[in-house]
């Protein structure tokens, strides 16, 4: 096969894996766009930057879906300059109530809409999206100095057995991709990032979206997981992490 003939398949497959985001699928099956879980996931980013002392002066969002994550870092960074940056035109049309927030929005693919470099680039939920997180992680690098990535847990030794919870998720959200921890940071670090921190959110009891199913299991998983937490985790899954991340080398742009 041709070198343009492989192009032009790569671009149709990319295409179809995004076309929930670009017309109305996702937001028919998600209409809130999670709105109620962004001041959850602002607690855990403000975590574990002051676990690092951390104060950007630029702080952008790939895939910031409604901005409610970003309107809410405000609070914590009032000076900071603040961007978003999302491909879904139905996310854009709520970008409207964050107006006085003062965060700068953009339709479209990251890498057509901003050349610059960040201080912090947040992808939370983002990168089991992606038909090539390879290929995109690889190609942000020289975008940001530091990077907090939210990464759900969706492997398990449950999930595996049961199929079903996989299934939800990849038709529900579209999660194109499986991690467990170890497999998260495999990724980031073949990718050319260095790991500089991590942690368990404690999802599995503490996110607000939790199904019936993921209450039922609290009390088995909070005895697993206080006797060995990895295990734990692997077995029953339910959790979500937090990676601190900064880029081994920067490429020239």
């Amino acid at each position: 096969m041709s070198e343009q003939r492989q192009d032009a398949k790569q671009s149709n497959r990319i295409d179809i894996t995004l076309e929930r985001y670009h017309g109305r699928d996702y937001a028919i099956s998600n209409p809130t766009w999670d709105v109620e879980d962004s001041p959850w996931k602002v607690d855990q980013v403000l975590r574990m930057m002051r676990g690092h002392t951390l104060v950007p002066a630029s702080i952008a969002e790939i895939g910031c879906g409604a901005g409610a994550i970003l309107a809410g870092m405000r609070g914590a960074f009032p000076a900071a300059k603040l961007y978003g940056f999302d491909i879904a035109p139905e996310a854009a049309q709520l970008w409207k109530e964050y107006a006085g927030a003062g965060i700068e929005f953009a339709l479209g693919d990251f890498f057509e809409q901003s050349d610059r470099r960040y201080d912090l680039l947040l992808l939370l939920d983002v990168i089991e999206h992606l038909s090539n997180p390879f290929d995109f992680l690889y190609r942000l690098r020289g975008h940001g100095t530091h990077f907090i990535f939210h990464i759900p847990l969706d492997l398990s030794a449950v999930s595996v057995l049961r199929e079903q919870p996989l299934l939800h998720v990849r038709q529900k959200v579209g999660h194109l991709h499986y991690f467990s921890k170890g497999l998260a940071l495999a990724l980031l670090e073949e990718c050319g990032y260095h790991v500089m921190d991590w942690f368990y959110t404690g999802a599995a009891f503490s996110a607000p979206q939790r199904s019936w199913k993921g209450r039922l299991f609290s009390l088995p998983r909070r005895v697993l997981y206080a006797l060995i937490r990895d295990v734990g985790v692997r077995l029953l899954g339910g959790d979500t992490m937090i990676v601190l991340a900064e880029p081994r080398s920067v490429p020239q742009r």
